[in-house]
């Protein structure tokens, strides 16, 4: 029996490397053998007609303003076939607020998808009988060794304004007289003015390092090695990073913002204030001088971890796969 062909849309692919590309490449792995997929930037592609995939049965459309494009002209071209928008990031906590195209996504969707728990407070009320929260997954993988001589801290995230960069950099050079405290950055300069200040922030402090762009298997690397994970985001849908530390076994210190308090938890004890420097500076001198509070953030992630297991995002996209084709030909 041929599998349905389901189109996933993501605004990134390969070679962007960020959020909406590991979920776009994650789902397609978890369908095989249930599902045949197909990873579009845009739909219909350019030169094709979109007669040439009527076959397929469903969309998967990730970012409500990105993807607007697609999701138009999917839901007028097939009326009756299925389209979930996936809700992943800054459509969720600014788009659908004030952009036409993102509000007419929610309105063309017939199944909504946000990826932590605090997300289907921020959907307008008229929506929210057809928004499902879904969190995404990864692979667990062993804490490893740390150096005893300091806490070693890491931050994951492209260098743009949405991720709050500039709290780092600041926090850092707050712990300039440590040096019992390191700071490594990972992320492209995607603001050439954040790359500067970057470079400020390492004349600044020696124990702070700007790693620029690593690969994804070397990122998950580092961030096993580290002591505690940094995500300073002003905004997020549900970020990739936050669940690979928890599945490593690695606390995080996050802005207190929706996005991070759906991952970890409204009791999580690791919050600062977003866009507070000091405070996320108190919290990595509390994370080297208390062992105590180290472990008690390591216990409340591993108390998460099971929320972000593979088979449990795989089921919930197979549940959704299935309401939005209302077909039984997929297998269980």
């Amino acid at each position: 029996m041929l599998l349905p062909l389901v189109l996933i849309v993501s605004p990134g692919l390969a070679a962007d490397n960020n959020g909406n590309w590991q979920t776009a490449r994650r789902w397609s792995q978890m369908l095989r053998g249930h599902a045949r997929t197909r990873i579009l930037s845009h739909w219909p592609v350019a030169g094709e007609s979109t007669g040439e995939v009527t076959e397929a049965v469903a969309m998967l459309a990730l970012h409500a303003r990105r993807s607007a494009d697609s999701i138009e002209a999917w839901a007028s071209a097939h009326p009756a076939q299925g389209l979930a928008v996936v809700l992943t990031g800054t459509d969720l906590y600014q788009d659908i607020l004030d952009d036409a195209t993102a509000q007419r996504s929610l309105e063309l969707a017939q199944h909504l998808v946000v990826l932590q728990d605090q997300g289907p407070q921020a959907v307008p009320p008229q929506y929210r009988d057809k928004t499902r929260v879904m969190f995404q997954s990864t692979t667990t993988r062993k804490s490893l060794p740390k150096n005893p001589k300091f806490l070693k801290a890491t931050m994951v995230g492209h260098l743009r304004e949405v991720k709050s960069p500039q709290t780092l950099f600041q926090a850092a050079r707050l712990l300039a007289m440590r040096a019992d405290i390191h700071i490594d950055h990972i992320g492209v300069a995607l603001e050439t003015s954040l790359g500067v200040q970057a470079r400020l922030a390492e004349a600044d402090n020696p124990k702070y390092r700007w790693l620029g762009g690593v690969a994804h298997e070397s990122t998950r690397w580092h961030i096993q090695r580290a002591d505690v994970l940094v995500h300073c985001s002003r905004m997020e849908g549900g970020a990739h990073v936050v669940m690979e530390a928890v599945c490593s076994g690695t606390p995080v210190l996050a802005s207190r913002v929706d996005g991070n308090v759906g991952m970890l938890g409204d009791d999580y004890a690791g919050y600062f204030a977003w866009g507070d420097a000091k405070g996320l500076a108190d919290l990595m001198v509390r994370c080297r001088d208390d062992a105590a509070f180290l472990t008690h953030l390591r216990a409340q992630c591993e108390a998460r971890a099971p929320l972000f297991q593979p088979a449990k995002e795989q089921a919930a996209l197979i549940e959704l796969i299935k309401a939005l084709t209302r077909k039984t030909n997929l297998k269980n």
